[in-house]
């Protein structure tokens, strides 16, 4: 069987103007990642990564800590997150009090992030919303058969938490709830590996940070 090593970007920019950028630190994740992959002589067939600016600059890093800058690799727009900007100004407009919470602390913002991903999962969003959850999940399982049927026995898929969470509950055939409750665990540069064929996918480990568990690193686990 094949494998996938399914990999959340590193620290993006919360709080900006533009979150999707890398901060220093989310570079530098990315970088620990690729030295780990190079120690382990894990090398990969296929690189394919999201469209978003943080899932390259993610590939990058990596790439760069393997000393394999010279790879090229793939785009595919179902790895990209949701737009939870636009769903929170919506669940906004319904729901005053998440708006008042989004606005808030990085706790308080996942919080209301919590309440806006169960209100879209169950169609709860009154208005435009930028996609639906089942359109949602969707371009998730379409990203998850392009990497199936794109070839290697070794790929390497850089995404964000939402498509990553919402993988691990369609493999497990799990309720939405589950993809809900994983998305907001899920750590910055994270790996999920997955072993799959024609026939099958199947989820060997999720949320790992093999790289960072020197308690050295500890201060740069993070989850934004």
């Amino acid at each position: 069987m094949a494998e996938l090593y399914l990999v959340r970007h590193g620290q993006a920019s919360f709080g900006t103007k533009n979150y999707d950028q890398l901060s220093t630190l989310g570079e530098q994740q990315g970088v620990w990642l690729g030295e780990y992959f190079a120690r382990q002589g894990t090398a990969f067939d296929r690189v394919i990564c999201g469209t978003q600016c943080r899932h390259a600059q993610t590939v990058d890093a990596i790439l760069r800590g393997m000393g394999r800058e010279d790879v090229r690799y793939d785009r595919h727009p179902g790895l990209n997150e949701y737009d939870f900007d636009g769903l929170i100004a919506i669940a906004g407009d319904n729901y005053p009090e998440i708006a008042r919470l989004a606005a808030g602390s990085m706790r308080d913002h996942f919080r209301a992030l919590r309440q806006v991903l169960h209100l879209w999962s169950e169609d709860r969003l009154r208005g435009p919303v930028p996609e639906t959850w089942a359109q949602f999940q969707q371009r998730v399982a379409d990203a998850r058969a392009a990497i199936r049927q794109g070839g290697g026995q070794r790929v390497l898929a850089v995404s964000s938490g939402g498509p990553i969470a919402t993988t691990v509950q369609q493999v497990l055939a799990a309720p939405a709830s589950s993809a809900i409750a994983l998305n907001l665990q899920i750590r910055n540069s994270a790996i999920s590996q997955y072993f799959f064929n024609a026939d099958a996918f199947h989820l060997a480990s999720f949320n790992g940070i093999p790289h960072l568990d020197d308690p050295e690193r500890q201060a740069f686990r993070t989850y934004g």
